[in-house]
């Protein structure tokens, strides 16, 4: 005999007792009429005992049945309320969300949202991990990352949210000293500040709109692995960067840095949210990640 109990043959007898059919128990239960009897008579010779005495039109409890009736119900009930509980766990978002994001946009675009989503979700916590690094979702444990790149195809599950823009910029001191480049290949003469997690740190793609595109390998005296660490240097006239929007928009914005080479641009790339794969996510992973979507990904560039 298995250890472990029959619990699908008491909770099907259970549902008999309780309807007195074994018909209304197989239309209740969405089994078979020949299932719910099996069931039955595999419990009976598992107890060797007989539990109903059946007629063509009659179903009686026999002494052994009496016995087992009331411990199968609560058996039924409590399996009934066990599911019940963990599809109200499962369902309310609550519990904590492990979010991964690059470090300057985590902290202009990302950071500014989460409070509204705590307020709204006030039993989920989220573990913000800001880095520009690419992080292991799966092998470090994230539920979900923000990443901005043209993605290469892999595993994870990925949602655009949208395109980020990226500028050449300098300070109108150092184009006034230096010159503004027309084309890619004047930037030989310039000192670039690099960005170390671009795709290709030693060599920068401009595409222009008719299709053409180049490729020059910078060299400059920094390079950082943040885009924001390149601002001051950017700002105090050292050089020339390419940055993403949301990193230069309001310098460019306000006159502090100027976007040269306006007939080429770096390739596009875009605002991603990637998951790991899988079957269905927690609720507190899908209320974050919708969440997300809708605050990042409807905002103009």
């Amino acid at each position: 005999m298995s250890k472990l109990p029959d619990l699908e043959g008491l909770a099907i007898f259970a549902k008999v007792v309780e309807l007195r059919s074994f018909a209304g128990a197989a239309d209740e239960l969405g089994l078979s009429k020949a299932t719910v009897s099996k069931a039955v008579t595999r419990l009976e010779t598992r107890l060797g005992a007989r539990l109903f005495n059946r007629t063509s039109r009659r179903l009686a409890l026999t002494d052994a049945g009496q016995s087992l009736a009331e411990p199968a119900t609560g058996v039924l009930a409590q399996a009934e309320a066990a599911e019940s509980a963990a599809l109200a766990q499962s369902s309310t978002p609550r519990g904590l969300v492990r979010l991964a994001a690059p470090m300057s946009f985590g902290l202009s675009d990302v950071a500014p949202v989460l409070p509204g989503f705590m307020a709204a979700y006030p039993e989920v916590s989220v573990d913000l991990h800001l880095s520009d690094a690419t992080v292991d979702l799966i092998g470090m444990g994230f539920d979900a990352a923000l990443r901005i790149a043209d993605l290469p195809d892999s595993s994870l599950v990925a949602r655009r949210l949208r395109a980020v823009k990226r500028y050449l910029v300098a300070s109108p001191a150092y184009l006034d000293r230096r010159g503004r480049p027309t084309h890619p290949g004047q930037l030989a003469e310039h000192c670039c500040l690099g960005y170390a997690y671009l795709p290709t740190p030693d060599t920068w793609r401009f595409v222009r709109g008719d299709g053409e595109e180049v490729s020059v390998r910078p060299a400059g005296a920094l390079r950082a692995n943040n885009a924001d660490a390149l601002m001051p240097a950017l700002l105090a006239g050292l050089g020339l960067a390419v940055l993403p929007d949301f990193i230069a928009g309001a310098a460019i914005a306000g006159g502090r840095l100027e976007a040269v080479m306006p007939d080429w641009s770096p390739p596009p790339i875009a605002l991603h949210l990637v998951t790991p794969p899988g079957g269905p996510r927690p609720a507190r992973v899908e209320a974050l990640t919708a969440y997300l979507a809708s605050a990042l990904g409807s905002r103009g560039l």
